[in-house]
């Protein structure tokens, strides 16, 4: 049986290339929002880190009702930190709107969000986005989509697929190109032509697989999943089992009902096969688990999320200024906080390490787990954190294994040489470089994980900010050898107080500083670094001292370089085996793990 009144739908694409966006000018279609309405931009990007970012971290759903049928509107992340969320979100589709950017072409991550698609057989719809760009090469992108579909084997009908053609910002799509409509009503005849009507068994037993979860201060746990069959009422029994766990069976009971509509969740009394629903009053629920009664607890298959790649330690702040800024510091907050983030992010591991104040946190990549950091100093942890490090493996044989990533760089022909270089440097082997007709060329390298950390700026730096760097996680191989360090050493506050001006100016000659005059520090913070790559002890607390002679000429005022203030991603880029970066809610700040100066100089010196 068809539930033709119903069309799931999952918009995919690589990071910025607009389909949130996108998601926005079909809500403006549809009618959701009052012709006199104020609306955010982006307005499913509710996270604040997100607005601040202009990325999707998490997934969300949305729901509209066009000629009589309604459209749940899935929109997922793009960056290849939260596949994750992708992965398991795609369950809920019968169909994704695959949005490539009409300059830039497929991308790494279009790449990786399009084989999961195909991989569970889902239609779809190409939307070229951005098409009224000025540098566009929509003709060649196509192409370009259709040699990804070949690269990937998918099946001759994905050859098929129809395209279309939209200007996301400016709110309208066309199925011709060149030719500009007024809204998106093309792009959503298009999803109601092509998305297959979810059919399901008359009468069978309803079954729910939990794709997300979500968590309200009045509702408690919410389980956001597809009815996969039958009707689901409210205060209906069920039985909670799961297909990775035979030995998991819980029983409970459905108290609350919702289904999506525009940007609200609607309570109602009931729900059919193919709706998309929000289920509360079961508190032992998480993703992958499956809802159902005691007529058929055959769990649903579950999409097995790709491992970790990147560990850090999450530790108790234990710095002079510990305690100062956090409202939780302790390590019961920071386990309890951790395990709660886990239970909705089926992409992070966290587990204990031999001391009861740490834990080892493994995720996708650096953009992945300073998010995470980014959010619990908001929430008002205090912790600290080490360098990242990558997670490695073992063959059959014993041998090392370590994670591959498929780098792929656009940049101006002028800056191939130096990338091309530092990469080598870095165990980069270069797979394919080719210009395209924007200008740009484009450069694929297989680089260990780990020649990656700390790189991103120097990249910057090395394309005057105008170079792109993906990454896309490709395979463990063997382990490539030694990769050089960071090359700048680091300054280190001699003691503790507030820096002055006169103790800066003074430390500044040796390399750029991180703190600004008035700023307390500490003995043994990492307070700038310096080109020559060894660690060097500076007083910035010193103050001029004071005579009773005055110059025949007046002091002439002493002129400081600007600070460089750096981000989390940036610090954990910079940061060394022996240093640790401390996060307050107020604060971020790079320090040694031995803070005082006689014992990390006897410490060197025995480890040589």
């Amino acid at each position: 049986m068809k539930r033709e009144d119903i069309r799931n739908v999952a918009i995919i694409a690589h990071v910025d290339h607009g389909k949130t966006t996108l998601v926005d000018g079909l809500l403006k279609t549809s009618g959701i929002f009052r012709e006199n309405q104020q609306v955010d931009e982006r307005v499913m990007d509710s996270n604040s880190i997100e607005k601040e970012r202009g990325i999707t971290i998490l997934s969300k759903n949305t729901a509209i009702n066009y000629k009589g049928t309604k459209i749940n509107i899935i929109d997922t992340p793009g960056h290849a930190d939260f596949g994750g969320e992708v992965e398991r979100v795609l369950n809920m589709a019968e169909a994704v709107v695959l949005v490539v950017d009409s300059r830039e072409g497929p991308m790494p991550q279009t790449k990786f969000v399009l084989r999961k698609a195909i991989d569970l057989n889902l239609p779809a719809i190409i939307c070229i986005n951005k098409v009224d760009r000025p540098d566009q090469r929509v003709e060649e992108v196509m192409d370009e989509v259709l040699d990804l579909f070949i690269s990937l084997e998918a099946d001759e009908s994905y050859l098929d697929s129809p395209f279309v053609f939209a200007s996301a910002k400016e709110g309208w799509a066309s199925l011709e190109f060149g030719e500009e409509k007024k809204d998106m009503t093309d792009l959503l005849d298009t999803i109601i032509d092509y998305t297959p009507a979810f059919e399901a068994k008359e009468n069978a037993p309803f079954k729910v697989l939990v794709s997300t979860t979500d968590y309200d201060n009045y509702l408690g746990r919410i389980a956001i999943g597809k009815v996969e069959s039958g009707q689901i009422n409210k205060n209906d029994s069920c039985i909670i089992v799961n297909y990775n766990d035979k030995d998991r069976k819980v029983k409970s009971k459905i108290v609350t009902i919702y289904e999506f509509e525009g940007l609200q969740r609607s309570e109602v009394e009931k729900a059919d096969f193919g709706s998309i629903v929000a289920l509360s009053g079961m508190e032992d629920i998480n993703i992958g688990d499956t809802i159902c009664t005691e007529n058929d607890m055959e769990p649903i298959e579950f999409t097995k999320i790709s491992e970790p790649t990147l560990s850090m330690t999450f530790s108790v702040n234990n710095s002079p200024f510990a305690g100062r800024d956090g409202d939780y510091v302790t390590s019961r907050h920071i386990r309890d906080r951790l395990f709660k983030e886990k239970e909705t992010d089926v992409s992070l591991r966290v587990e204990p390490t031999d001391s009861t104040e740490s834990f080892k946190v493994s995720g996708r990549g650096e953009l992945h787990l300073s998010v995470l950091i980014e959010n619990l100093r908001r929430e008002g942890y205090e912790f600290q954190v080490s360098k990242p490090e990558v997670m490695f493996k073992k063959d059959e044989n014993g041998k090392k294994l370590e994670p591959i990533e498929l780098a792929t760089i656009d940049v101006d022909q002028e800056y191939t040489g130096a990338i091309i270089e530092k990469l080598g440097l870095r165990k980069g082997e270069l797979i394919d470089m080719a210009p395209n007709s924007s200008g740009y060329t484009r450069m694929v390298f297989k680089i260990p994980a780990r020649g990656l950390i700390g790189y991103r700026q120097e990249f910057l730096t090395d394309t005057k900010g105008t170079g792109v760097l993906n990454t896309e996680f490709d395979s463990y191989e063997r382990y490539k050898g030694d990769i050089a360090k960071r090359q700048a050493g680091s300054l280190i506050s001699f003691e503790t107080g507030v820096a002055t001006t006169y103790g800066l100016h003074a430390a500044q000659s040796r390399g750029q500083l991180f703190v600004k005059p008035q700023d307390e520090v500490y003995e043994g913070e990492v307070i700038g670094s310096n080109a020559k790559g060894i660690d060097i002890d500076v007083n910035v607390c010193k103050k001029k001292k004071q005579t009773n002679v005055r110059a025949s000429a007046a002091d002439e005022a002493l002129v400081l370089s600007p600070a460089k203030i750096m981000s989390v991603e940036e610090m954990m880029e910079f940061v060394e085996e022996d240093e640790l970066i401390e996060i307050t809610p107020h604060n971020l700040r790079i320090r040694k793990r031995i803070l005082d100066n006689n014992l990390r100089y006897k410490s060197k010196k025995n480890n040589k």
